[in-house]
């Protein structure tokens, strides 16, 4: 039997937080970042530091960016037209 404090809790089986981790979405790191974007790491930092980049996520200290932010982020630096800004100026 359970106790007290437990009863009426869910239990998570090793199937159940094995699904949950497989539809979490993935973080980079900022390295992997620049590599995917061919800048340099400082870029990405400058660009964090300046709010030009893609939104990042303190985890453990360490700076992770999900792929939905990335994704997101690109195509906010989209050209409206050839030749032309994202903001078509």
């Amino acid at each position: 039997m359970s106790p007290a404090h437990l009863f009426g809790m869910e239990t998570t089986t090793s199937t159940t937080l094995s699904t949950t981790l497989s539809t979490l979405e993935p973080l980079l790191s900022i390295e992997e970042l620049a590599e995917y974007l061919h800048v340099p790491v400082t870029t990405i930092r400058d660009w964090r530091t300046d709010g030009k980049g893609p939104c990042a996520i303190k985890v453990g200290g360490r700076v992770r960016y999900a792929t939905s932010d990335v994704l997101a982020w690109l195509e906010s630096q989209r050209e409206s037209e050839p030749g032309h800004g994202p903001s078509g100026g």
